[in-house]
């Protein structure tokens, strides 16, 4: 966007938007388990789709302060690297391959289904999906900013509740329904 020359406002909403999705993240990443502000600061900074997906997952429950930031450590260098090589060998992708602007989606909907697959949690993805139908009817032109707000109050709602039901005594799944 900045070497076509885009407006700065969109340059900054586009990249706001596309990192948006790491508060969400960060609300179930394991960060009570990295102690001191310098650790703690550096598990957030580099939060990562990768990172989440294995620090989220069953198998990474017991996993250490350090085990965790070494993860986090080694995926930023990838992705630097991986950012840096990819940057300087797509300019030799000629204009005639077709597809590759569909990888990131992909790459989202992998993580999304891999999400699902390790909580079963129906309710989050027919939310979203709700979200994103709605807006496309309310406001089509603003799709993506709509579709993120609507989902961030059902996201806040359906934790608030959640929360409330846990201080009347009833189980998560009873505040479901």
């Amino acid at each position: 966007m900045v070497l076509a020359m885009m407006p700065l406002a969109s340059v900054a909403m586009t990249a706001f938007l596309v990192n948006f999705r790491h508060v969400f993240y960060a609300l179930s990443f394991p960060l009570h388990r990295i102690a001191g502000w310098p650790a703690k600061a550096y598990a957030t900074f580099a939060l990562s789709d990768e990172a989440y997906a294995l620090a989220t997952d069953s198998a990474a429950r017991n996993w250490s302060r350090a085990r965790i930031l070494f993860m986090q450590l080694t995926l930023h260098l990838f992705w630097a690297v991986s950012v840096t090589v990819g940057a300087l060998g797509g300019t030799l992708i000629p204009d005639s391959v077709v597809g590759l602007d569909f990888a990131m989606t992909a790459l989202f909907l992998v993580l999304g289904i891999e999400a699902f697959k390790a909580r079963r949690d129906i309710p989050t993805p027919l939310a979203a999906v709700g979200c994103v139908l709605l807006s496309r009817i309310l406001a089509p032109s603003q799709m993506l900013v709509v579709s993120l707000g609507l989902f961030t109050v059902v996201l806040i709602t359906r934790y608030l509740w959640t929360r409330a039901g846990r201080k009347h005594g009833l189980r998560g799944d009873q505040t479901h329904a």
